[in-house]
């Protein structure tokens, strides 16, 4: 079978500009992206459209002119709410740019709405990083140096020891094995038990340490999966409702609906036809 891994090395070649930028231009509601966690910062300028980051399964809704900032050691991923969405994606290193930041460990604010002066400096990223004239690349780092500068005095949510970075990366390290595990048996009725036997660890400690890490349960983390791969079953309309819930999975149908609205905003049936109509009217 094939190893599923959610940490993802980003590898930035230039050194001289440790930086990733593009944009996400995506017609159809479907996810952006699926779920990993790294240790690069990465943000998300919505320019148009909406959809729903989960953070460590905690969903941000964004909208046109919202940021998503995804700090450091997240698991994330994300799924468009509108037809169409467009976004620009800028990834780096942050120890490249800024060691007062990473000396500090500052967690950024997760969504950030309507800020004017972000706004500016996120599309002069754009312009210069699409026109390429000479010294872009000047222009684009001194934009970012800008950009650090302001979120963090202005949208700094905590700061952390280096005793507790460091325990924070090692407890998500170790979790990464659980991870995995979920994600190639989320179909199995999977207990605490013995996801603990998967880390070696007693069943109290395991649930301790992952509600600690992720601030949720484990059953609630399985469920979000679940939900994850029901909506992609959807989007696919080979199955019906009924039959997404039970490949994921959910032996309560009740439940799965009252728990995908809960997540998405809208059911299950909702997905399913508004994919079928999408499909209508492009034929």
């Amino acid at each position: 079978m094939h190893e599923i891994n959610l940490y993802e090395k980003k590898i930035i070649q230039d050194k001289d500009f440790p930086v990733q930028i593009f944009e996400n231009n995506i017609r159809e509601i479907r996810t952006i992206f699926s779920e990993h966690w790294h240790e690069h910062i990465e943000m998300h300028y919505i320019l148009d459209g909406a959809a729903v980051f989960l953070c460590n399964h905690k969903p941000v809704y964004g909208k046109a002119g919202d940021l998503i900032v995804i700090n450091s050691n997240e698991l994330h991923t994300g799924v468009t709410k509108t037809p169409v969405f467009d976004a620009l994606v800028i990834i780096f290193e942050l120890d490249k740019f800024s060691e007062e930041i990473v000396n500090y460990n500052m967690i950024f604010q997760t969504l950030i709405e309507s800020d004017d002066k972000i706004k500016r400096l996120l599309l002069e990223i754009r312009k210069e990083d699409s026109e390429k004239k000479l010294g872009y690349k000047l222009a684009v780092k001194s934009d970012i140096y800008e950009l650090l500068t302001y979120l963090m005095r202005y949208y700094v949510v905590e700061s952390i020891s280096d005793k507790e970075h460091l325990k924070r990366n090692r407890d998500l390290d170790r979790l990464n094995t659980v991870f995995q595990y979920i994600q190639k048996n989320y179909t199995e009725q999977l207990s605490n038990q013995e996801l603990a036997k998967v880390v070696h660890l007693s069943e109290s400690r395991f649930c301790h340490l992952f509600k600690e890490s992720m601030g949720q349960s484990p059953l609630n983390y399985i469920n979000e999966v679940r939900l994850q791969k029901a909506y992609l079953l959807l989007q696919q309309k080979e199955l019906n409702v009924a039959e997404v819930a039970a490949v994921v999975g959910f032996t309560d149908y009740n439940n799965f609906g009252r728990l995908f609205k809960k997540k998405y905003g809208f059911s299950p049936s909702e997905v399913w036809e508004r994919i079928g109509t999408m499909h209508t009217t492009t034929n």
